[in-house]
């Protein structure tokens, strides 16, 4: 009987682990401590000893940004690359962002995640973000692990996990107010408010309460109804010296306009103009999380995580008809999901060699209904889309129980850390059509074995290498896609060539930190058995097997360590190159959809007395589009807008800021614009709101904060 290389390597993790050694309880590793959870506090010692691609950006870096949107923060990312706002996804709500040549669309191929718990509607299910329910002034930084993750964090993780983690409940009493506005030449005025308060008792009590909110209009026409509202209170009690349980209520809502897409000729008359007054977005997402930590000593560590929380989306969107007629779509979607997930790891000793082994079970519990609603035709020019009341076309329901058991091992021996994994992931999918009685079911287990390795040259300098499976089940609009075939006895089948993505990741790299410089560089190479595309407005299709290679470099420098001149200077660039191409059939060898094979950044900081500058860059080389339905590779633009090369550009933006000091409740004010140059750019989309979308022009910006 043959055994894959894959199917190999499981065995010899398995077998690893069933070599553990008898411990004895006295034997002690003098500086050993349990680590736990991976993600940890993602401080520079969690990031310099992680074995695989690691960025953290941090809170200062996020308001020095002027951001009103993580998406304009993660282009820091080497290797991330971040689309505009583009078709059903086209509101200022969602978050398209995808990593090594990944699809950016909706973000799919990410465990993207708040202070631990999944961003998703559902995470199996629905894993789209047409609503990334954060506000970036609640962030206090944003941590992004391209590799060696995988055995714990999923199941989307092919492109690595995205954690976004709110501000901290301080130790002491503190608060802070701050405001922000935005313009364009086009356009109006767009104004984020944030609020902070908290701090912690003397009997470990403590809170924090935050929020933060968005009003006013985009730099289209059409885009004028921006409504954002984030609420997050945090609580923590100490239960004992080594007991503490920590809680977050969590409410947030939105609506946007989506202007849509334009064709060749539209946006050659004007970028900024909407052919679309009826297109909207609206969503909500209420959760509670709780979780109870344990920590009797150094070697051990115990942690029970549980969360719930309810979405819902609503999306109006029109469909062309015919040549003079259009019809009006409505797309309510609710879901809910129940997660749960102990954890214990602890620390034995064999002489010099520490294990820490962590054991960890995750159950999900999700449930969806998502209806589909038709409104009567009406003339383009002059038609009202609501002359009659809207008929339901699709009532679907369904549900996914999953069971992830993971296990993991690691070893520090000498200068070497390696920990072998593995995760066994157990998922049962349904979906039930109301309308006309189709139900379908799948069913996977999947062992996924990972392996990570790290090499410490120096306290500053360490080398990596690691190996780790990703598996994506079939997704709810997957299960409910149209077989192909008019047969009744095709109503309960998923669609011809749909199945689950598997992929292996390998990288190698290394990671230089010595306070005053910081670099690293990862090469890394993804394999996908078969990839699922986004092919036109009615569905997926499989694009077979692909392959995703390339390298991430960054570099952060401070250059006051040089010269007394230069103090308060510091810089920092990146540089990524990625491609991904299909490995067979007509597009064997093409690039894949809207990715760019170059991304870089470039950018100054400089702090003096009480000034802050900076000035920082950002370039992306070309995309190309394919019409993977009909296998045809465009490369000259269509008229309709949505096929066509996409070029590539560079922008910079530039940032002054003052800081009054204590005497003025450390008030701050600072100025700054983005697109300095205004470098017209623009992406494309695909599905129904096909078309050419252009990027931000040159916007300029102010900001005010108090803190107390």
């Amino acid at each position: 009987m043959l055994v894959s290389k894959h199917n190999r390597l499981a065995l010899a993790v398995a077998l690893a682990f069933t070599g553990l050694p008898a411990i004895a309880e006295n034997l002690e590793l003098e500086g050993a401590e349990v680590v736990g959870d991976w993600l940890g506090e993602a401080n520079n010692e969690d990031v310099k000893n992680h074995p695989g691609a690691r960025t953290v950006i941090r809170e200062e870096t996020i308001k020095e940004s002027g951001a009103k949107h993580v998406r304009d923060v993660l282009r820091r990312v080497p290797g991330l690359q971040v689309q505009e706002s583009n078709g059903t996804g086209g509101s200022d709500l969602a978050l398209n962002v995808g990593a090594r040549g990944l699809t950016s669309r909706l973000s799919p191929r990410s465990t993207i995640l708040i202070d631990g718990v999944p961003m998703a509607f559902a995470p199996y299910g629905q894993p789209q973000l047409s609503l990334a329910p954060v506000a970036v002034g609640n962030l206090q930084s944003i941590d992004v692990v391209r590799g060696g993750g995988a055995v714990r964090y999923g199941p989307q993780n092919v492109g690595g996990i995205i954690n976004f983690v709110t501000r901290d409940i301080p130790a002491e009493s503190a608060g802070n107010v701050s405001i922000g506005t935005e313009a364009a030449e086009t356009g109006g005025f767009k104004t984020q408010t944030s609020a902070f308060l908290g701090g912690t008792a003397d009997n470990g009590i403590g809170a924090a309460l935050m929020y933060s909110g968005i009003r006013g209009a985009g730099y289209r026409d059409e885009n004028d109804g921006t409504l954002v509202d984030d609420f997050l209170l945090k609580s923590k009690f100490a239960l004992s010296e080594i007991d503490e349980l920590a809680a977050s209520l969590h409410y947030y809502r939105a609506d946007a306009d989506m202007p849509g897409g334009l064709s060749a000729a539209q946006y050659d008359e004007d970028p900024y103009q909407s052919v679309r007054p009826y297109d909207s977005f609206e969503g909500e997402r209420k959760d509670i999380s709780v979780k109870y930590t344990r920590k009797p000593d150094d070697e051990r560590t115990f942690e029970l995580g549980s969360y719930y929380y309810e979405s819902y989306r609503g999306s109006n969107i029109v469909t062309e008809q015919s040549a003079t007629r259009d019809r009006l779509f409505s797309y309510p979607r609710y879901y809910h999901v129940f997660g749960i997930e102990p954890r214990y790891s602890q620390l034995f000793f064999w002489g010099d060699v520490a294990h820490e082994v962590g054991v960890g079970y995750r159950y999900v519990d999700e449930g969806m209904h998502e209806s589909t609603e038709r409104g009567a035709t009406y003339l383009r020019d002059g038609g009202d889309p609501y002359s009659a009341p809207f008929s339901v076309t699709a009532d679907n329901t369904g549900g996914t129980e999953a069971h992830s058991l993971y296990i993991d091992d690691r070893i520090d021996v000498g200068d070497w850390t390696v920990t072998p994994g593995l995760r066994y992931e157990r998922v049962r999918t349904t979906w039930h059509s109301r309308v006309n009685g189709y139900q379908r079911e799948v069913n996977y287990l999947e062992p996924l074995p990972s392996l990570n390795v790290m090499y410490h040259l120096s306290d500053e300098w360490k080398l990596y290498a690691n190996y780790n499976n990703s598996f994506g089940s079939l997704q709810y609009f997957q299960l409910g896609q149209d077989p192909g075939a008019p047969l009744p006895s095709y109503g309960n089948e998923v669609g011809p060539g749909l199945e689950p993505e598997k992929a292996h990741t390998y990288e190698v790299g290394t990671r230089y930190d010595n306070g005053a410089w910081s670099g690293e560089v990862t090469l890394f190479r993804i394999e996908f058995d078969s990839q699922l595309q986004y092919a036109k407005q009615d569905g997926w299709t499989q694009m077979g097997a692909t392959t995703h290679e390339g390298v991430e470099t960054a570099l952060n420098y401070d250059l006051g360590t040089l010269s007394r001149g230069l103090e308060g200077l510091s810089t920092y660039a990146s540089f990524a190159y990625t491609k991904a191409t299909a490995d067979k059939g007509a597009f064997a060898g093409q690039d894949l959809n809207f990715y760019s094979r170059q991304t870089a950044t470039l950018g100054l900081r400089y702090e003096r007395n009480r000034w802050t500058w900076n000035l920082d860059g950002y370039a992306q080389s070309r995309q190309y589009v394919a019409d993977l339905a009909n296998r045809v590779y465009y490369r000259d633009e269509t008229a309709d807008g949505r096929y066509g090369d996409i070029p590539g550009y560079g922008i910079w933006s530039a940032r002054g800021e003052y800081a009054f000091g204590p005497q003025l409740s450390n008030l701050t004010l600072g100025a700054g614009v983005k697109n300095l140059f205004d470098r017209q750019y623009f992406t494309r989309s695909l599905d129904n709101n096909y078309g050419k979308y252009v990027g931000q022009p040159r916007t300029l910006y102010v900001q005010a904060s108090l803190s107390f």
